[in-house]
């Protein structure tokens, strides 16, 4: 959770959003208001809250419509049901449809401060050392830790959603080795890196003869992780056929090797991801809809490293500590220099945390040791800003930067409250948009960050 914890009041009551508002911003947190129900979850979708206090009965879209719609889009950000009109029916659908609690208006202010005080405090993630190794102190990323903390001491199968290179696969083995199954096999299998007859040979085993080269009877993957967790990559890619054998594993708990007809009980967790859209592939037929709704018991949205560009100095750190542990002293890395962690922190990324980690390893081999400069960085990091006028850009940054060609030079403002001033402007011109206004001032994103911090903007 950040130092001023934000929260949205969702209300069509203006003298609620407005009084509470105020009561709360006393108690130091950061207060959004929005007038609707759709208002609200349009804040919803593009920002990142930490706590919703949510009326039932509004004008148009219903406070349970709301929270019904948060939690389908996997949203678990903690919500308070705050109604005039308070019935037994409407606390249980609400905590039913995943409130964490339950107030009437008018509110007892004193009580309202401390069920906020409580549920924050106990949305703090705990958690071992399976997660000690994801690295991200933002807020996205305090999101899936808490997701983690929450569904890896249960049962549930989990899917994971996000782009190519995002950390899924470390993810997955977090929530494994913090279950109670941490004990046992955790296997993991890229579904698309398979023919779907190996595929099918890898996941449930096969019989002596079953096909040419069967030499020997051979246990399954489900066979070899009962017990314990197997994590099936890329599971938008598989094939039907594949898809129908798999949703018999989640069903019925049971395997049938491949050249025999006698099922095999297996007892295995399965945490399955994907960075396609399986809703749409439903739609079309490409994905059998039992299968999906098998799978989705429990999502975790993985962010792109776009979107949480706060952890970047972090994920600098972790990498260049790893390297230094590989190599002789000789070759270890003493730091980043302020002109990289700025490249660094202005790159879009489009391959994510893997094409972060791989630029990394590039300039720790170039700079032979000591510090890594601006110029040991890959030519596509340092030159972004080329690539977007040649047609190569992609994402909110680099589309930015391309609206802003002067952010190609370094910003520097004579003295402090020309500075501030020049920031406040940019905001103002960027409608709030932090990527655009740090794009306009000509400095990366997470230098803005700071900035703002020291202005107390």
């Amino acid at each position: 959770m950040p130092d001023t914890p934000r929260i949205l009041i969702i209300d069509d009551d203006r003298a609620f959003r407005v009084g509470t508002g105020a009561l709360l911003a006393d108690e130091g947190y950061q207060v959004e208001a929005a007038p609707s129900g759709d208002a609200g979850l349009d804040r919803l979708r593009t920002e990142d809250f930490d706590m919703v206090l949510l009326d039932l009965r509004m004008e148009g879209r219903t406070g349970l419509s709301v929270l019904e719609e948060l939690r389908g889009s996997g949203n678990d950000v903690p919500v308070v049901m705050l109604t005039g009109f308070a019935t037994v029916d409407s606390a249980v659908a609400a905590l039913k449809l995943g409130a964490d609690d339950y107030l009437t208006k008018p509110c007892d202010n004193s009580l309202l401060r401390s069920k906020i005080k409580a549920i924050l405090a106990r949305r703090e993630p705990v958690l071992g050392a399976g997660a000690a190794r994801i690295v991200g102190a933002g807020t996205r990323m305090k999101e899936v830790l808490r997701a983690i903390s929450r569904v890896a001491p249960t049962e549930s199968t989990v899917l994971l959603r996000g782009a190519t290179g995002t950390g899924k696969e470390l993810i997955a083995r977090a929530i494994h080795e913090e279950s109670p199954r941490r004990s046992r096999p955790y296997l993991t299998v890229n579904c698309s890196a398979l023919a779907e007859g190996l595929l099918e040979s890898e996941l449930f085993g096969h019989a002596r003869g079953a096909f040419t080269g069967a030499v020997n009877e051979r246990k399954g993957m489900f066979e070899e992780a009962n017990g314990g967790t197997i994590f099936l990559d890329e599971i938008g890619d598989v094939s039907p056929g594949m898809q129908a054998k798999l949703l018999r594993v989640l069903q019925e708990r049971e395997v049938v090797r491949v050249g025999t007809s006698r099922t095999l009980q297996v007892d295995v967790r399965v945490v399955a991801a994907t960075h396609r859209d399986l809703e749409s592939m439903v739609e079309e037929g490409a994905f059998r809809k039992d299968l999906y709704f098998r799978l989705k018991v429990f999502q975790i949205r993985v962010p792109e490293l776009r979107d949480r560009p706060e952890d970047i100095p972090s994920l600098v750190g972790a990498a260049l500590a790893r390297w230094n542990e590989r190599v002789e002293p000789t070759r270890r890395v003493q730091g980043v220099s302020e002109d990289a962690m700025e490249l660094l922190s202005a790159y879009d990324w489009p391959g994510n945390v893997r094409e972060l980690m791989a630029s990394l390893e590039y300039a720790c081999i170039v700079s032979e040791g000591g510090r890594i400069m601006a110029h040991h960085l890959p030519e596509e990091v340092r030159d972004g800003a080329s690539s977007i006028s040649s047609g190569n850009g992609s994402g909110e940054a680099r589309r930015a930067e391309a609206r802003a060609p002067e952010a190609v030079r370094r910003y520097v403002a004579p003295d402090a409250e020309s500075e501030r001033e020049k920031i406040v402007k940019a905001l103002e011109d960027a409608d709030g948009n932090r990527t655009r206004a740090a794009a306009a001032l000509g400095m990366g994103r997470t230098t803005l960050w700071q900035k703002l911090k020291e202005y107390g903007l």
